[in-house]
C-alpha cells in the first residue's frame, strides 16, 4: 500500500481507505447493508493489516450508528488509525441540526467524538455545500475546532469548483487554516469532476478523495443490458444513487470493463478501482464492502495494474464532452493550461476531432 501526504499538510494517509457506510444497517440505511460488530472489527483489522490506515465515516450513515460500530472496532487500535467523518445533513428533528453553522457543526463533533470514543478527528468534512451560510462562519468554526484539538484537519465534500475555490481563498486570505481535502463523487461513468473538482484541488493544494467509486454498486459488472439488480444489494434494494446520464453509455462501459478484466484475470471492481487508483489527481479511493469476499476482492484490486491499451478503452468510451470554456481552451489556448488540468486535455482533444469528421 502508498501513502500519500494528504494535501497541503503532514498527514500521511493510504492510497485505499475504508468507508464505513455498511457497518450499521439501521435508521434508513437498511438498503446499504446490516454488518455485525465481528464483521466489522474483521474488516477493520484486516484493512490495517494490507496497510490502510484511513478510515472514513460520518454522522449520516446510519444516524450515528456506523461511528459507534466502528468506535467499538477501533478500541485500542486508535493509534494506528487516522478517522475521517462528516457532518452537515440533518440526523434529528432540531431545525438547527443541518448544514455548515457553528451551531450545528459545535454539536456534532462532539456526538461524534463520544460515539467513536476518542478525543479527537483526524479529518472532519462539511459533507455538502451549504448556500445558506456564510463561508466566514465555517471556516472559523473548523478553525476553532482545531485549536480546541477536537479535530486536526479539516475537509469539504460536494462542493462545486468556485465553492472549493471560494472556501479556501476566504481561509487563507483570512490568515486561517484551509480545508485540505475535498471528498467527491468520480467512476469511469461519471467524469464530470475532471472538468473542474480534480484540478482545482491539486492547484489548491487540496486531496482529491474519491467517494463510492464504484457507483454504490453500480459497476460491480452484476449489472448488464440483460441482468437487473440483485435483491439484497443497495441497487436491487432501491439505493436512490446515483444520477446515470446515459443508460446506453452505462451498458457500453460494463462491456468494455468485463473485457479489461477478462485480460487481468480480474473482476469488474478490480478495474475500476484499479482506474480510479492512477487516474491523475487522485489522492485516496474509499472503499467499502458488505462481506469479507467484498473486502478482500477489493483490496486485492491494488495488485491490478492497467496497461496503457486498458485505460485507452475505457477512457476513449466514458471521456465527457469538452463543455465550454474547456473547448475553447482546448483550441486556442492549450499550452497555457496548467498540469493539473492540462492532463483532460488530450480527451477533449480527441472528442472534437471526431465530431468535426462527422459534420
Amino acid at each position: 500500500m502508498d501513502y500519500n501526504l494528504f494535501g497541503h499538510s503532514g498527514l500521511r494517509v493510504s492510497k485505499y481507505a475504508l468507508g464505513t457506510i455498511p457497518f450499521s444497517g439501521t435508521n434508513g440505511f437498511e438498503k446499504a447493508a446490516d454488518m455485525d460488530q465481528e464483521t466489522a472489527n474483521y474488516m477493520v483489522d484486516y484493512a490495517l493489516d494490507q496497510g490502510i490506515n484511513h478510515f472514513d465515516t460520518a454522522n449520516l450513515y446510519a444516524k450515528g450508528d456506523s461511528e459507534i460500530v466502528l468506535g467499538k472496532a477501533i478500541k485500542d487500535k486508535r493509534h494506528k488509525l487516522v478517522i475521517s467523518s462528516k457532518t452537515g445533513f440533518q440526523i434529528n428533528d432540531q431545525p438547527n441540526d443541518i448544514g455548515a453553522t457553528r451551531s450545528q457543526i459545535e454539536a456534532s463533533i462532539d456526538a461524534s467524538l463520544k460515539r467513536l470514543g476518542t478525543d479527537f478527528i483526524d479529518l472532519y468534512y462539511v459533507h455538502f455545500w451549504d448556500g445558506q451560510v456564510p463561508v466566514s462562519e465555517t471556516i472559523q468554526v473548523m478553525n476553532d475546532l482545531i485549536k480546541k484539538g477536537k479535530i486536526r484537519y479539516w475537509g469539504v465534500s460536494n462542493y462545486s469548483g468556485w465553492a472549493l475555490a471560494k472556501t479556501h481563498t476566504m481561509a487563507v486570505e483570512n490568515k486561517l487554516i484551509p480545508p485540505i481535502s475535498q471528498q467527491i463523487y468520480y467512476t469511469p461513468e461519471a467524469r464530470e469532476a475532471e472538468y473542474e473538482l480534480l484540478p482545482a484541488g491539486k492547484e489548491l493544494g487540496m486531496a482529491n478523495s474519491i467517494w463510492s467509486p464504484l457507483g454504490s454498486g453500480l459497476l460491480t459488472g452484476k449489472i448488464t443490458r440483460t441482468k437487473r439488480a440483485e435483491p439484497g444489494t443497495r441497487q436491487g434494494e432501491g439505493w436512490q444513487e446515483p444520477y446515470i446520464k446515459d443508460l446506453d453509455l452505462f451498458y457500453d462501459l460494463v462491456d468494455a470493463l468485463q473485457d479489461v478484466a477478462s485480460k487481468h484475470n480480474a473482476t469488474v471492481p478490480q478495474v475500476v478501482l484499479a482506474w480510479l487508483r492512477d487516474r491523475p489527481n487522485v489522492d485516496s479511493v474509499v472503499i467499502a464492502a458488505r462481506n469479507k469476499e467484498q473486502l478482500h476482492e477489493n483490496i486485492a484490486s491494488y495488485n491490478v495494474k492497467l496497461t496503457d491499451v486498458d485505460f485507452r478503452q475505457i477512457n476513449d468510451l466514458t471521456a465527457p464532452e469538452p463543455l465550454y470554456p474547456l473547448w475553447h481552451r482546448v483550441m486556442n489556448t492549450a499550452d497555457r493550461a496548467s498540469n493539473a488540468e492540462k492532463v483532460y486535455f488530450e480527451d477533449y482533444d480527441k472528442l472534437m476531432e471526431s465530431k468535426k469528421r462527422h459534420l
